[in-house]
């Protein structure tokens, strides 16, 4: 397992410790567990492209079931197959991926049944498909715009739901350094998109821009917001942690309760959980949302101490102030710097509450994917970390490790995971070699790896 981040935050290529953003679960009427019914536990999906780790998709929706993903040629590809049949029908759309492994692609469904498909972007111009049959991935069509405007250089399509079902879009508009957050709204009736707000939700124009994590919708039913800011191109530059919440993901305010006026800018009042400085060893991507045992958020984080060394640090709201703990005393720096897809050498999970206990999950590249249990009034870690639970999923992934001293010897396993609506768990799972900063490799192409789809329950 690895963790890898391109400069989006949202962004994992490869689950070690979280749900990744490219997978929207189970949609539509409950299905019955066909495929373990019929005695079927993996699938070849197709030989895929290798040459660097970017997010592909799967989505389940009633008995059908979709994954979308770059064939050995790039071709951007959707498989649809029904839940019970390794065989499915291959649908090619008109798009080529590049060396770069921002370039995930994402899917979703709306109320009527309709596929939306974005992905292969990094500051280009908006590349959207949809669906002109409900649940027919081979009607889909490109659809050159959703509203017209600040989509010229678009890089991070997230598909996401609003509080009443309504299917949302966000995405970027500029590049790394320079740029707005927009989030769009689709209305079924009239086949459109229109902007969620008035105003952008994150404003940078060209002085900075922000890198937002996924939202999460906590036990408390507000909608939590955390990102950071960043300067340039380069990863060193990231700082100011930040926070905001919201009921309707229209209107927000910050962690004491005092609302907000959008577009949330750097100098926006009250939004600054931790203000680490550039260079200050925030980096895009490694912050968390959690709850601690009486269901209160906690953000998970890293920065550098005082030393210089990188630590895990943990945030919470407290009598009308955010306090940050330092979680960890780690002997050791992640010196990260310059531009392109970065692998995360620290990364923490959220924090995890269960049986009057605390625990973290964490990627570190000294102690590798491990659990941490967390004392829960001094937030430090205790004792000695765990192997995280992954060993089925390793061995399952490692059985299609290619041969030592193949052009994929010094291998990646990226996954992507899932579930139906009957219970039943997917995962693709594939080998690529790194992202070597999104630049071609000199030697070429390595050749194609196996796309397999994993089945359990």
């Amino acid at each position: 397992m690895f963790a890898y981040r391109t400069h989006c935050p949202s962004v994992l290529l490869a689950v070690a410790l979280l749900l990744p953003i490219f997978t929207i679960a189970a949609y539509g009427q409950p299905a019955a567990n066909a495929d373990l019914a019929a005695g079927i536990n993996e699938i070849d999906i197709a030989p895929v492209w290798s040459g660097q780790p970017v997010g592909f998709a799967l989505l389940t929706h009633g008995d059908q079931q979709y994954i979308a993903y770059y064939a050995a040629d790039r071709k951007l590809t959707v498989l649809q197959r029904t839940l019970g049949h390794k065989e499915g029908r291959t649908t090619i759309l008109p798009t080529t991926l590049g060396w770069d492994s921002h370039n995930y692609v994402t899917m979703a469904f709306d109320r009527d049944g309709y596929l939306h498909l974005s992905g292969n972007m990094h500051a280009i111009p908006l590349i959207y498909f949809r669906s002109t049959k409900p649940g027919d991935a081979s009607t889909l069509e490109r659809v050159p715009s959703m509203t017209a405007n600040n989509e010229k250089s678009v890089t991070y399509p997230v598909f996401s739901y609003s509080p009443e079902g309504d299917l949302l879009f966000e995405y970027r508009s500029g590049s790394s350094g320079s740029g707005d957050t927009f989030r769009n709204r689709y209305d079924e009736r009239t086949k459109t998109w229109k902007p969620l707000t008035a105003e952008p939700l994150f404003h940078g124009g060209t002085a900075r821009n922000a890198y937002p994590i996924r939202l999460v919708l906590g036990p408390d039913k507000w909608y939590h917001q955390v990102w950071v800011w960043r300067e340039s191109p380069w990863a060193e530059t990231n700082h100011d942690m930040s926070y905001v919440r919201s009921r309707d993901l229209v209107h927000w305010e910050t962690a004491g309760g005092t609302p907000v006026q959008l577009p949330l800018k750097l100098e926006t009042p009250g939004i600054v959980v931790d203000d680490a400085p550039i260079r200050g060893g925030i980096i895009n991507g490694s912050q968390s949302v959690g709850f601690d045992l009486e269901g209160k958020l906690v953000i998970s984080y890293i920065k550098y101490d005082a030393e210089g060394k990188t630590q895990l640090y943990f945030a919470r709201w407290q009598q009308n102030g955010w306090k940050s703990l330092q979680a960890s005393h780690w002997n050791y720096r992640w010196d990260f710097h310059g531009g392109g897809s970065i692998p995360m050498e620290v990364m923490p999970g959220p924090l995890q509450a269960s049986g009057g206990h605390l625990s973290v999950a964490v990627h570190h590249v000294v102690y590798g994917d491990v659990v941490w249990q967390v004392n829960p009034k001094t937030m430090e870690l205790v004792g000695d970390p765990t192997p995280q639970a992954v060993a089925e999923k390793d061995t399952a992934a490692d059985q299609y490790a290619p041969p030592a001293g193949s052009h994929l010897a010094a291998r990646f396993t990226s996954d992507v995971a899932g579930h139906d609506a009957s219970g039943a768990t997917y995962r693709l799972t594939w080998n690529t070699l790194d992202a070597n900063r999104d630049r071609p490799r000199p030697e070429g192409a390595p050749a194609p790896s196996m796309l397999r789809l994993l089945i359990s329950k």
